[in-house]
């Protein structure tokens, strides 16, 4: 164990490496935290260093309609937009009404996790288990006969039931292909027309949440724009709604609030028109029903009786995911991102702690605890600020009058406090064996034009079309410290066509190129994969770039290499290993042309597929 003299000299140490914002774009930002981790003074070679984490030959880029691989890879659709996963559910059809589309596989598949089940003699079973996949959002124009227009109410029904989350068992055949089990006892679809959702911690029962069909204030019908996730230590998932906002409406001339204002609510929403037949999306009418959606949701996907728990204790803005890591005393700890431009990352400590095996303690974790946002310093230096009533001006004197209140509109407290205003922080990953955090910041054409989000250290380019990841670490390497080092693990840019900043980090070249970084996660081995939602066009400024890709990333050394490359039109988003870490399962969400190949229906349909090794080894080895 590493004595507090020795952490305090490594937490020193970042600090005093963190480099000016010209040095770390051109270095990839490789020094400062990587020399922390290793105790050392410097890394300057890091991003020039071999890597021994990777072993496959990266791929170059592709506008083809397919998924590209590595040589030795190959890939199964494991389900897809419209596939029944419930016992006796509907087959795909465009026609499909919205009572088959709560029997099937949601659209436009996002964030995911899989639970491997346990055979009879308790030990987990590497060829079971039950998956939980994010369906975000709808395509009308592949949704409807129709394409969208002159929408009926079982069309905006059917709508309604393809967001949320899709829980269903999976198997491995004689072939050692991955299967939906679609008559698993697990099986279900939490969809935004279901009536499976509590809200606990502080929020619940408060006013703001207290609507015509429910004045307890307790009791949500639906979740909606599922993006990204989390799980738990304890076998639990956590599905983050982010864009919420654009699912209401309100007649013209509707007259909003502040608050709504701050999160992004109008009269038109993101024309999904659901309002004028599903009166509780109607803001004139039901100005708390936007309140009770933005929030972290947790799932146990093990138990079919269970209710979804949304939990106001993490803070209501527009969730990408949700890291959730332990303290060294057992705190929970997750660290979150507001995907708008111009928003914060934060995190939340629970104020109780993991006690192992005890799962019915454990998912009570997440009800209480601290919620903070993070400043981030242009000396390399940050700080996590307590976003509590009565602390750091947070008082009602300021317009805060009540700590449900700062739970229901954090974004108005984070600003307040000084937050950092942040490059649409998305997806947050912790190191599984350090204390390294990544955060994806996918890009953000305000930065350096709109008076509150200037130019900054964590945030160093003007009109940021590329978009960058952040690295820190807590000092004493500890997540309840209020305090951090970071810096830019990778800049991303275009070294093909442009100059200086935008050029990119050293670490991104020619070969390895990607704009717009948004899904991040690691597996056991602590491989970075950087999943990309970005300019698709390979026109101009994006040429050579291609489609949305997967990347593979050395944390420590900064090397990255392409993996993987999607089909047109789609972003990669979402992922999930099986536990010997030789099935690699990612999203392909809104391909825009005929892939699948594999679904002869003549609709581009979002999927799920399985990655594997053909010679059976581990996946980026």
């Amino acid at each position: 164990m590493e004595n507090d003299a020795h952490k305090s000299v490594a937490f020193d140490a970042l600090l005093n490496n963190a480099v000016s914002r010209r040095n770390l774009i051109k270095t990839g930002g490789a020094i400062g935290a990587s020399g922390f981790l290793a105790g050392t003074s410097t890394l300057a070679n890091a991003v020039s260093q071999a890597t021994t984490l990777m072993s496959f030959k990266q791929i170059p880029m592709s506008t083809a309609d397919t998924v590209s691989l590595p040589e030795g890879y190959r890939y199964d659709v494991l389900v897809a937009w419209g596939d029944p996963i419930v016992k006796s559910g509907a087959k795909f059809a465009v026609t499909n009404t919205a009572a088959d589309q709560k029997t099937q596989f949601g659209d436009n598949t996002d964030g995911m996790s899989l639970f491997h089940l346990r055979s009879d003699d308790g030990k987990l079973d590497e060829n079971r288990g039950v998956m939980a996949v994010n369906s975000e959002y709808i395509n009308k124009e592949f949704m409807h006969v129709h394409k969208g227009e002159n929408l009926t109410t079982d069309d905006v029904k059917k709508e309604i039931a393809a967001h949320g989350v899709n829980v269903f068992e999976v198997s491995k055949n004689k072939k050692g292909q991955w299967k939906v089990a679609k008559n698993g006892k697990l099986n279900r679809r939490f969809h935004g027309d279901a009536d499976e959702f509590v809200m606990t911690g502080p929020v619940a029962g408060h006013a703001l949440l207290k609507t015509a069909a429910d004045p307890s204030g307790r009791r949500i019908i639906g979740t909606f724009n599922n993006c990204g996730n989390g799980r738990t230590p304890w076998d639990t998932y956590l599905t983050c709604e982010e864009n919420f906002n654009g699912y209401f409406g309100a007649p013209k001339g509707t007259s909003l609030s502040k608050e709504q204002k701050a999160y992004g609510l109008s009269e038109t929403g993101f024309d999904y028109n659901w309002w004028p037949t599903e009166e509780r999306f109607n803001l004139a009418e039901h100005p708390n029903e936007a309140n009770r959606f933005g929030w972290i949701v947790e799932i146990d996907p093990l138990n079919p009786e269970s209710k979804a728990m949304k939990r106001s204790a993490l803070g209501r803005f527009k969730h990408e995911n949700a890291a959730l890591t332990l303290s060294a005393d057992g705190h929970a700890v997750v660290y979150m991102g507001d995907d708008e431009r111009g928003e914060f990352v934060y995190k939340f400590v629970s104020d109780k702690t993991y006690i192992e095996g005890n799962r019915a303690h454990n998912m009570t974790l997440l009800e209480n605890g601290t919620l903070y946002a993070a400043k981030f310093n242009d000396n390399g230096s940050g700080e996590w600020v307590e976003l509590s009533y009565g602390k750091n001006g947070l008082t009602e004197a300021n317009g805060f009058d009540s700590q449900e209140y700062i739970l229901v509109y954090a974004r108005l407290a984070a600003r307040f406090v000084g937050a950092t205003t942040m490059d649409r922080p998305e997806w947050v990953a912790c190191h599984p064996s350090s204390p390294m955090v990544f955060c994806t910041l996918t890009n953000n054409k305000n930065r350096g034009v709109k008076d509150d989000q200037p130019v900054n250290g964590a945030n160093p380019r003007a009109k940021n079309d590329f978009g960058h990841i952040v690295r820190w670490v807590p000092e004493n390497r500890d997540h309840l410290s209020s305090r951090f080092g970071w810096d830019l693990f990778v800049v991303a840019g275009n070294p093909t066509t442009q100059t200086g900043a935008m050029a990119g980090s050293d670490n991104v070249n020619a070969d390895n190129m990607f704009n717009s970084p948004d899904g991040l996660a690691f597996d056991a081995d602590g491989r970075l994969w950087i999943q990309t939602d970005g300019d698709y066009s390979n026109e101009g400024k994006f040429a050579g770039q291609g489609n949305n890709q997967m990347l593979c990333a050395d944390p420590v050394t900064g090397h990255i290499r392409r993996f993987l490359v999607g089909p047109r039109g789609c972003e990669i988003t979402g992922s999930a290993f099986a536990n010997d870490q030789r099935t690699l399962f990612v999203g392909i969400q809104h391909p825009s042309e005929t892939w699948p190949n594999a679904h002869k229906d003549g609709v581009p349909r979002s999927a799920v597929i399985a990655i594997s090794r053909e010679d059976g080894g581990v996946i980026g080895t």
